[in-house]
């Protein structure tokens, strides 16, 4: 996996958040709902980040808490990354 870096991953997750104004910050603990990310966006999403950052995200990882805010899911993210390392 290439691990996500901010900056690709921010890149990657505005481009699935439509409340959300190009130009507007994207706090670390802004809820997801709230910019946009319904259940369609969910599913498009996982698919950008895992084609992006060549990775898969396990089943236990496909939960709502997963997707609440920016950090949990770049958490979700670099957890999935350092687990794939020790494999």
């Amino acid at each position: 996996m290439s691990t996500p870096n901010t900056d690709r991953y921010t890149t990657v997750l505005r481009r699935h958040l439509k409340y959300l104004p190009d130009s507007a910050p994207l706090p670390a603990d802004a809820d997801l709902r709230s910019l946009g990310l319904d259940s369609m966006a969910a599913v498009d999403l996982l698919f950008d980040l895992e084609d992006t950052f060549d990775l898969v995200l396990p089943d236990e990882a496909l939960v709502e808490q997963t997707f609440t805010t920016p950090q949990a899911l770049q958490d979700t993210l670099q957890r999935i990354d350092e687990e794939g390392a020790r494999s």
